[in-house]
């Protein structure tokens, strides 16, 4: 007889093998064709809203590991909030202006120099545009559930009308100015650059030491001595004005190497190595504030320096008096500034000298740092050079240098409402904590923010200047300039002349004829981002400012995050999003950046190809996003083998779940204790998970269900099941209390991992049987709910798992020793430690069901057995035969005349249940 054919071995078509390289792209297919995402608004529309606001990337090449880390997390919350009781619409959006753009379109051989700057814009408008639909595809191919069809862009002219509103509640509230002062400036880009632009790399640099003689010295001074100051840019010597001291700085006249020197006393020493002297003798010392307006001679040109009082000198470094250039350096513009000095900046926009710069006209300003120190050595100044390496700031966008220059720039003056700011950030919720401090200190520190660019590609600074060159900013302009921008694009505003791009009939006291310009300066494109609280939270009918929450990498507080709060707080008074939320960066399996000179890039599509997306979201769940992440192959390989356990439970589960229908259902109260425990432990699971997914923790979510799977389930309650499901008949009592269980622990289990792993999510959900939702993301996260008797179940059977605990190490033993080969073949002899663990086993029925073995004796008294904590056992080979149909060693197989390969207990349910097979 073929007693195989009565047993109840799993029958489930879903495959062992998840091929999702192949099965999600035609998922992602259908869920656009049947509008998954319109369904999910459509069912949560009238629920509290929750709005992830999306921090916008930029437009420009296929997506990195950072850009995948970012979109897996936004998409688990979105989608965990849809089904956690809220409306989570999500609009996803880019950053389409900038430098990026215009250089992309130069190495395409673009020539700008043959085209208009509206025609040129257009070329990066359509760049930017294709670069949208190409991250897009990549976007979706994650999974990302989003309102892909109408994302938010800004070069949308709404959002570019919007952008010009905020820029004009700001100017009418008196932060927007234009100014001469010192700002961050790249040659490389020929443009001005916010701190938010700025990266640091170290630089090899000159350092010199250059001695100024003493022209007047006001009484204090002799006139034969000099001032030595130190400086690591040479190529700014010939703009120097001024020598900077401190006013209680006492400062030393020093005798060496036969001259008379200047210096901070506190730096004599130093300098006394630094500069070689043998001997340094103090012939007279004063105090800063006695040297103001002492007089130097400029060591190679026909010009005063003037000696300054300033309280940015220190002794850190250097020699305590500092050379001033007031076109190149803010402390120095400052100061300079309160003593009426000029403002030279001998250095043009390509960072090349102007003739300002008498003997260096035509040089860039980094080669001419040779041909200064030489002119300084060959006029007897330059008292020594060397070079060091140390932290120098750069263009983020080329990678090059940047220096400062003095030029006239729009400016957003935060000093005016830094307070509001300060104060919205210290109300805001953070994750991880130090991002308040983080985004604090920045905002405490700040004056204002250099918001023009002299670039064509980016949204216009909408002024107009009169004939006197008088800045026009008011509600008529502004106003009109946005109504123009939403219904023609800003690009009118390089095609149109200037009469046409104000209002009819449009006067001022600036211009008595009636004549105006445009300023030709672009926004910065933090201005442009930071603006999305206004052209896409306030612009759209579905979302609402503030935000709920802002996620986006570490780098965002000084850049996002950062222009996002500065212009909210600005035309508000309010922050733009209530939680901020930010992530690490993605490292190689060393902790090193990844780059392409390295070879050390994992690229999302790569591992999608070979992996399939939910490999890379179930990594993106497993780490600890908030510090930096480190990804590889063999990590990947790592998180497949925690996707091939939770895969391989669930097809267990519904293999087991083939016969099972809704009507076979066993009431809660009717459940046999042990299944009533496994309910009990899958609640604790769901409100573990429940309550991590709320704090935005992951990794808690996955470590939980895939502990359950690998713990709770596959080493336990699915394995001992087994000899019910398989073995007793379809409608045995215990057979379908299992069912019932096995059904609400992959429902609840599926619910639960659909934000994390939502394709296979998807396929499973296909399998349960009773489902009548076409697919779980239509469906609400499950409630941790009271099983009845829960503190006594699990007291009892968390008591009987530590004895477990010891029976398997003692059966683990008799395997080594060769006692017995599989667990079946063990009768086992229990003597309990202890009066309760007695009671306990005493209750518990099936016990030998539950350890696996094929036979348990209780005993009072055990002689020769090994002690553990909580029982003493001896292991010994049972000496019966084994059935030919459960594999249980029984003395009672072959008692049944009818089957006498099979034990008593399987002899009854096939004589009962399976009439049809004789011998």
């Amino acid at each position: 007889m073929e007693y195989k054919k009565t047993l109840k071995m799993p029958q489930t078509k879903f495959p062992m093998r998840g091929n999702l390289p192949n099965k999600e792209p035609k998922m992602q297919e259908e869920w656009d064709e049947e509008k998954l995402y319109e369904k999910v608004q459509q069912r949560t529309e009238g629920r509290p809203l929750f709005v992830l606001h999306d921090g916008p990337p930029y437009a420009n090449g296929d997506i990195h590991m950072g850009h995948a880390l970012n979109k897996v997390l936004k998409d688990f919350i979105v989608k965990y909030k849809s089904m956690a009781g809220f409306h989570a619409p999500y609009v996803p959006g880019w950053d389409t202006h900038g430098l990026p753009i215009e250089q992309a379109l130069a190495k395409k051989k673009v020539n700008r120099k043959k085209m208009t700057i509206a025609e040129f814009r257009q070329k990066c408008a359509e760049y930017a545009l294709k670069q949208i639909d190409n991250q897009r595809n990549q976007f979706k191919q994650l999974g990302v559930r989003g309102d892909w069809d109408n994302p938010y862009i800004t070069l949308n002219k709404s959002y570019e009308a919007a952008q010009i509103k905020v820029f004009g509640e700001m100017a009418k509230k008196g932060y927007i100015y234009k100014g001469l002062k010192p700002v961050y400036w790249s040659p490389s880009s020929e443009s001005a650059l916010a701190e938010a632009e700025i990266e640091y790399q170290d630089k090899r640099s000159a350092s010199i030491y250059v001695a100024f003689d003493v022209k007047d010295g006001k009484d204090l001074l002799d006139g034969d001595e000099k001032f030595i100051i130190w400086t690591t840019t040479p190529w700014t010597i010939p703009a120097n004005l001024a020598i900077s001291v401190h006013p209680d700085l006492e400062y030393a006249v020093v005798k060496a190497a036969g001259e008379k020197y200047i210096v901070a006393h506190d730096m004599l020493n130093n300098l006394k190595e630094t500069l070689e002297w043998e001997e340094a003798e103090v012939v007279n010392t004063f105090k800063g504030q006695e040297a103001e307006k002492v007089v130097a001679q400029h060591p190679f040109y026909d010009r005063e320096s003037l000696v300054i009082l300033g309280e940015h000198v220190t002794t850190e470094s250097g020699t305590g008096l500092v050379h001033t250039a007031p076109g190149h350096g803010e402390d120095d513009f400052i100061i300079g500034k309160q003593y009426g000095l000029d403002v030279l900046c001998p250095v043009d926009e390509k960072g090349y000298f102007t003739d300002e710069a008498p003997g260096f006209e035509g040089l860039f300003y980094d080669a001419a740092n040779k041909q200064v120190t030489e002119k300084l050595e060959e006029n007897n100044a330059l008292l020594k050079l060397n070079f060091i390496t140390h932290s120098y700031p750069h263009d983020w966008r080329t990678k090059k240098p940047t220096i400062f220059r003095a030029t006239n720039q729009w400016f957003a003056s935060i000093k005016d409402f830094r307070e509001d700011i300060l104060a919205e950030i210290n109300r805001i919720n953070w994750l991880p904590r130090w991002g308040e401090t983080r985004l604090f200190n920045m905002v405490r520190d700040r004056e204002d923010w250099c918001i023009s660019r002299q670039r064509t590609w980016g949204v216009p600074i909408p002024v107009f200047y009169g004939e006197d060159k008088t800045p026009i900013i008011n509600d008529e302009t502004i106003s009109y300039v946005a109504k123009l921008f939403e219904e023609h694009g800003s690009n009118i505003w390089f095609e149109w002349d200037t009469k046409d791009l104000l209002p009819e009939g449009f006067t001022s006291e600036y211009s008595p004829n009636g004549e105006f310009t445009k300023e030709t300066d672009i926004m910065d494109v933090w201005f442009d981002s930071g603006s999305s609280h206004e052209g896409v939270l306030e612009g759209r009918e579905n979302l609402q400012r503030p935000a709920d929450v802002y996620l986006e990498g570490s780098d965002q507080y000084r850049g996002w995050f950062n222009s996002s709060i500065s212009t909210a707080v600005a035309v508000t008074g309010k922050s733009p999003y209530e939680t901020v939320i930010s992530h690490g960066f993605a490292l190689d399996g060393q902790g090193r950046k990844m780059s392409k000179s390295v070879g050390n890039v994992v690229v999302p599509s790569k591992i999608m190809k070979q992996y399939g997306a939910d490999i890379l979201r179930l990594w993106v769940a497993s780490v600890d996003y908030q510090a930096d992440v480190r990804i590889s192959d063999e990590i990947i390989k790592q998180t497949s083998e925690g996707y091939r356990k939770i895969r391989n439970t669930f097809r267990f589960l519904l293999g087991n779940l083939a016969d099972y229908t809704l009507e076979n259902r066993v009431a809660e109260e009717q459940l046999e204790e042990i299944d009533r425990y496994m309910l009990y432990r899958l609640q604790q699971v769901i409100d573990k998970s429940r309550k991590a997914y709320d704090e935005f923790d992951f990794s808690t979510v996955y470590q939980t269900i895939h502990h359950f799977c690998t713990i709770d389930l596959s080493s336990f309650y699915l394995d001992f099941a087994k000899d019910i499901l398989y073995i007793e008949a379809e409608d045995n009592h215990r057979r379908r209390s299992i069912q019932t269980v096995y059904h609400e622990i992959i429902t609840s289990l599926v619910k639960l991992l659909t934000p994390i792993l939502t394709h296979t999510m998807e396929e499973v959900w296909s399998y349960i049987p009773g489902v009548e939702v076409e697919s779980p993301q239509l469906t609400d996260m499950p409630e941790a709910k009271e099983i009845k008797d829960q503190e006594q179940l699990a007291a009892k059977w968390s008591q009987f798992m530590d004895v477990r605990d010891d029976i398997l190490k003692a059966l683990e033993e008799a395997r080594a020793e060769k006692v017995i080969g599989k667990s079946l073949e063990a009768t086992v002899t229990i003597k309990a430690n202890s009066e309760d663990v007695a009671t306990l086993l005493a209750e518990v029925p099936y016990l030998h069901q539950l350890l696996i073995v094929s036979h348990v004796e209780l005993v009072e008294e055990l002689a020769g057995g090994k002690t553990f904590e909580h029982v003493t056992l001896k292991i010994r080979k049972h000496e019966g035969e084994t059935c030919e149909r459960c594999w249980v060693i029984s003395d009672t197989v072959g008692e049944d005349n009818d089957h006498s390969t099979l034990c008593t207990r399987c002899a009854t349910v096939v004589k009962e249940n399976y009439a049809d097979l004789a011998e």
